[in-house]
C-alpha cells in the first residue's frame, strides 16, 4: 500500500506539462514569463491592441500636405518642419521626412511646446512678424478659439480614409493641414480573424480620432474601437474592462503602453517595442508576427487540458492500485513497477506538447 500510494506522478504532473508548454511557446518565439501566466492565458475573454507599433507598423508616411493660396507652401513647410524635428511623437519624424524636399529653409523656432495627445505650438517669425504656430487636433484648436473654416470638412475626408489629419493655424486662423498615414501591419488581420474565431473579443485602443481609428478598424475587421485616448487614460481603460468582469490582455509595443500594459490581467509587448513594454509585459513576443498572439493562448489551452490528464491518470493509478495493494493482491515490486510507469507516462504525455506542429 505504501509502494503504490506514492505520489511521484502527482509532482511531477503541472511542472512536467509547463515545461514543455513553455519550451514550445519559446521555440515559437513566445516568452512566457511566469508560470502562471502560461496557465491564466487561456482564460482570456477580450484582447486589447494597441493601433500604432502594434496593429500598424509604425512608420508613417506624409500623404497630404495642403496650404491655403495667401501663404507660400514652401515656407509654411519649412515652419512645420522645424517645430516637428523638435517633437520626440513618432508621427513628427514623418513629417519631417516628408517636408524635406519642400522646405524652403530652416526656421528659428522659439517657445515650442508639446501637448501631449492634441499636437505641438511655437512661435515663429513669419512675414517680418512674430506668429505663432499651432499644429495638431481640431480639439486644439476649437480650445484655443481658432477659426477653422473650411479645413474641417477636408480633414474628416481625410480621417475616413484612415489617414491621421492635423490642422495648421497661424495666430488664431487655420490655414493648411497635414495627414499621415501608417501601413498596417501583414499579419494583424489573420492575427484577429484568429482571435474572433476562439470566441475573443478584440479591441483597439488609440490615441486616434475617432473616424481614423474606425477606418484601420474596418479594414482589420474589429469591431470594437476605443480612441481618442490620451496615453496616460489607456490604463483606465484596461481597468473599466476589467471591472465589466473581461479577462483582458494588452497588447503594445512602446513607453506609453507600459501603464496599459501592467493594469491588464495579462501583458503581452512586441519584442520590436520599447525595453519599458517588454520589462513591464507578462508574455514577449520575440517577432512582430501578430498571430504570436493567438498562438500564447492555443499553447495555454493545450497546456491547462495537458496538466488536468496527466493529474486524471496519476490519481487514477492510486485510486485503483490501493484497493488491490490493500486486499493483499499485488506484490511490492508490481506496486513499484506500476508507480515507475505512472511517472514515465506523465513525462511522456507532457512531452507530447514539443510535437504540436501547426500552431494558429
Amino acid at each position: 500500500v505504501l509502494v503504490i500510494a506514492c505520489p511521484g506522478a502527482r509532482g511531477l504532473a503541472t511542472p512536467t506539462s509547463i515545461m514543455a508548454g513553455s519550451g514550445r511557446a519559446a521555440e515559437a518565439g513566445i516568452l512566457f514569463k511566469q508560470a502562471d501566466t502560461l496557465e491564466l492565458t487561456q482564460s482570456l475573454t477580450t484582447i486589447v491592441f494597441d493601433k500604432t507599433g502594434t496593429l500598424t507598423e509604425g512608420k508613417p508616411a506624409l500623404t497630404d500636405f495642403v496650404v491655403a493660396e495667401d501663404y507660400d507652401q514652401s515656407v509654411i513647410a519649412a515652419v512645420v518642419s522645424s517645430i516637428e524635428a523638435k517633437s520626440e511623437h513618432p508621427l513628427a519624424q514623418a513629417i519631417v521626412e516628408g517636408l524635406t524636399a519642400l522646405s524652403a529653409k530652416s526656421i528659428v523656432i522659439n517657445d515650442f511646446k508639446s501637448l501631449s495627445g492634441h499636437g505641438v505650438m511655437a512661435s515663429v517669425e513669419l512675414n517680418s512678424q512674430l506668429s505663432q504656430i499651432k499644429l495638431g487636433t481640431k480639439k486644439l484648436m476649437s480650445e484655443n478659439g481658432i477659426d477653422m473654416g473650411g479645413w474641417q470638412h477636408q480633414q474628416q475626408q481625410l480621417e475616413q480614409q484612415g489617414k491621421t489629419a492635423m490642422l495648421i493655424a497661424v495666430d488664431q486662423q487655420v490655414i493648411g493641414l497635414i495627414a499621415v498615414a501608417d501601413t498596417v501591419r501583414e499579419t494583424a488581420e489573420t492575427a484577429v480573424i484568429a482571435l474572433k474565431k476562439r470566441g475573443l473579443q478584440v479591441v483597439m485602443l488609440t490615441g486616434d480620432n475617432q473616424l481614423t481609428a474606425e477606418a484601420i478598424a474596418r479594414e482589420l475587421g474589429i469591431d470594437n474601437v476605443i480612441a481618442e485616448v490620451l496615453p496616460e487614460h489607456k490604463a483606465d481603460k484596461i481597468r473599466e474592462l476589467r471591472q465589466q468582469g473581461q479577462v483582458v490582455a494588452m497588447v503594445g509595443d512602446g513607453i506609453n503602453d507600459a501603464p496599459a500594459l501592467a493594469e491588464a490581467d495579462i501583458g503581452i509587448a512586441l519584442g520590436s517595442g520599447t525595453d519599458v513594454a517588454i520589462e513591464t509585459a507578462d508574455i514577449a513576443l520575440m517577432r512582430t508576427d501578430l498571430n504570436a498572439v493567438a498562438t500564447a493562448i492555443q499553447l495555454s489551452h493545450l497546456t491547462v487540458r495537458n496538466i488536468r490528464q496527466n493529474l486524471f491518470w496519476a490519481f487514477a493509478y492510486n485510486s485503483l492500485g490501493i484497493p488491490i495493494a490493500a486486499a493483499g493482491l499485488l506484490a511490492p515490486w508490481l506496486a513499484g513497477a506500476a508507480m515507475a510507469f505512472s511517472s514515465v507516462s506523465v513525462v511522456l504525455n507532457a512531452l507530447r506538447l514539443q510535437r504540436v506542429k501547426h500552431i494558429q
